[in-house]
């Protein structure tokens, strides 16, 4: 009798702390706003404005979308800024602003190719001269150093963890892959 308790007693335990080591913990990462994000800083370097619907900007495009909006269910970034900036994160875009003027040619003549991963590829140089092809990679390892670097200020000013950057860089790579305006 003392042997069938203690089974029970034993399985009873296991059975518990079986129970409590499955649960699961479930960081939440906040995709949207980081599309939300990506979009603004792109469209920013690239001098793109937000397209015009009906004499409005994408973000009002009439009532219909006011009162969707108003009856959706709320977003736990609802009361979160829109944008997200600090002096590099300023810093950053100006830079890469002036360097997407230098990029554009290149961007033409399909010599560079915005990879998944969200960082720039030099793929087709060869109508390229020697000084070009020479400044075109100069120009990549500079326009990559700085995406990493804007990449990490998002997930510093959003309080996203670091490891999960080369998710916030995914998230841009398809706003930079999004065709020229």
């Amino acid at each position: 009798m003392k042997n069938k308790q203690l089974f029970l007693w034993t399985s009873a335990i296991v059975g518990a702390l079986t129970l409590f080591a499955c649960v699961t913990i479930n960081i939440y990462f906040p995709a949207e706003k980081v599309e939300s994000v990506a979009g603004d800083i792109v469209d920013d370097i690239r001098g793109n404005k937000p397209p015009k619907v009906g004499g409005q900007s994408r973000n009002h495009q009439g009532i219909f979308n006011k009162i969707s909006f108003a009856l959706a269910p709320a977003s736990a970034w609802a009361d979160g800024e829109t944008t997200v900036s600090n002096p590099t994160i300023r810093s950053l875009r100006e830079k890469m602003k002036a360097r997407f003027q230098v990029l554009t040619p290149y961007y033409q003549k399909g010599a560079l190719k915005e990879g998944a991963n969200g960082y720039l590829t030099a793929v087709d140089a060869d109508g390229l001269s020697l000084k070009e092809k020479r400044d075109l990679n100069g120009l990549v390892d500079a326009e990559n150093s700085d995406r990493r670097t804007l990449y990490a200020e998002v997930a510093k000013a959003l309080k996203i963890d670091p490891g999960q950057i080369d998710r916030i860089a995914e998230i841009f790579a398809k706003e930079w892959q999004k065709p020229l305006r």
